[in-house]
C-alpha cells in the first residue's frame, strides 16, 4: 500500500519526468494513441466513479456556497483567460483552440491529491471535482464554441457527444458498481488513484511524443502563454474567493480547484473533435504546468499554513 500511495503522491515527478523523457525518445510513448487514449481517460473517470457514492453528494447541499463560489470562479476565470491569452500571444488557430479548450475543462482527479498533499480541505476539493465534472457535459462543449468562435468552427454537438461518452458514462458506472458491488469495489479502489496517475501519464508523454517536433518549433509562446494561465487560475482562485468568503483554508482549496484542469479531457476532446492533432498539445502541456504549479502550492500551503 506504501507503493501505491508514493506512485500517487508523487505524480507532479512522474508526469514531468516522463514528458521530458517523450521528447528524447517518442518511441517510448506514442504506443499509446488513438482509442487508448480515449479508454484510458476512461479509466480515469471509472475510478473516480468507484470512489464516490450518493451520500458524497450531500457534501455540495452541506456547503452550497462554498462550492458554488469555486465552481463558479472555475468556468469564469480559465475560459476567460485561455481566450485572453491566445489573443495576446497571437497563437496559431489550432493552438488557441486547444489552450481555450482546455480553460474550458472542469477540475480533474489530480487536484484532490494535490489538495490532500497540502492538508487542505479535502472534501470541499472532491465536491467541487464532482460538481465541474457533471456541469462540464454542458460548459465545456458551450464555452468552447463560444470562445473559440473567432478562430473556427467548433462542433459543439460533437464535443457534448465526447464528453457525454468519457464523464458521465464511466463515472455513472463506478458510481453504480460502488452502490452494488461495494466489497469488490472495496479490493480495487486503493489501485484506482495510482492506475489514474499511469495513465494520465501516459496520455500526456504520448501528445508530447506525438507533435515532439511542433513543440520544439513553435511551441514557446504556447507554453509562456500555459504558465500565466495556471498562475493566474492559482492565484486569482485564491484571492477572489477570499474577498466573498473569508475563509483561508477553504481559498486554498479553491485555489488548487481552479488552477489545475483535467487536461486528459482536453486531450481527448481535442483528439475526437478537431482534425489538427496538434490541438491537443495545449491540453499535454498543461498537465505538466499545473502539476508543477501544484507542487509549488503544496510546499507553500503546508509551510505557511494559515499565515496566507
Amino acid at each position: 500500500m506504501k507503493l501505491l500511495q508514493l506512485i500517487t503522491q508523487l505524480f507532479p515527478l512522474w508526469v514531468v519526468s516522463f514528458a521530458i523523457l517523450s521528447l528524447y525518445e517518442p518511441i517510448y510513448f506514442t504506443w499509446f494513441s488513438g482509442n487508448l487514449i480515449t479508454y484510458g481517460l476512461g479509466g480515469i473517470m471509472l475510478g473516480m466513479g468507484l470512489t464516490l457514492n450518493f451520500n458524497d453528494f450531500k457534501l455540495v447541499f452541506n456547503t452550497p456556497r462554498w462550492v458554488f463560489v469555486g465552481v463558479a470562479l472555475q468556468f469564469i476565470i480559465m475560459p476567460i483567460l485561455g481566450w485572453v491569452l491566445a489573443l495576446l500571444f497571437e497563437l496559431p488557430t489550432f493552438f488557441a483552440v486547444g489552450l481555450i479548450l482546455v480553460s474550458c475543462c472542469p477540475g480533474g482527479t489530480a487536484s484532490n491529491v494535490i489538495v490532500y498533499l497540502a492538508r487542505s480541505n479535502l472534501a470541499l476539493s472532491v465536491s467541487m471535482t464532482i460538481c465541474s465534472t457533471f456541469l462540464a457535459i454542458i460548459l465545456t462543449p458551450l464555452l468552447t464554441t463560444i470562445y473559440s468562435g473567432s478562430y473556427l468552427e467548433v462542433d459543439g454537438w460533437g464535443l457534448f457527444y465526447s464528453t457525454l461518452k468519457v464523464v458521465l458514462l464511466p463515472v455513472s458506472i463506478g458510481i453504480l458498481f460502488n452502490k452494488f458491488l461495494p466489497k469488490l469495489t472495496k479490493l480495487i479502489v486503493p489501485f484506482s488513484p495510482p492506475m489514474a496517475v499511469i495513465l494520465i501519464t501516459l496520455i500526456v508523454a504520448s501528445i508530447i511524443g506525438q507533435g515532439k517536433e511542433i513543440i520544439i518549433d513553435s511551441a514557446i509562446n504556447l507554453i509562456l502563454a500555459i504558465i500565466i494561465l495556471h498562475f493566474f487560475g492559482f492565484v486569482l482562485g485564491y484571492i477572489i474567493s477570499f474577498i466573498v468568503l473569508k475563509d483561508k483554508n477553504v481559498s486554498k482549496t479553491i485555489s488548487i480547484e481552479v488552477g489545475m484542469q483535467n487536461s486528459g479531457l482536453g486531450v481527448v476532446l481535442a483528439k475526437e473533435n478537431f482534425i489538427n492533432p496538434a490541438t491537443a498539445i495545449p491540453s499535454a502541456i498543461s498537465s505538466l504546468i499545473h502539476s508543477v504549479y501544484g507542487s509549488i502550492f503544496v510546499g507553500l500551503f503546508k509551510n505557511l499554513k494559515q499565515k496566507i
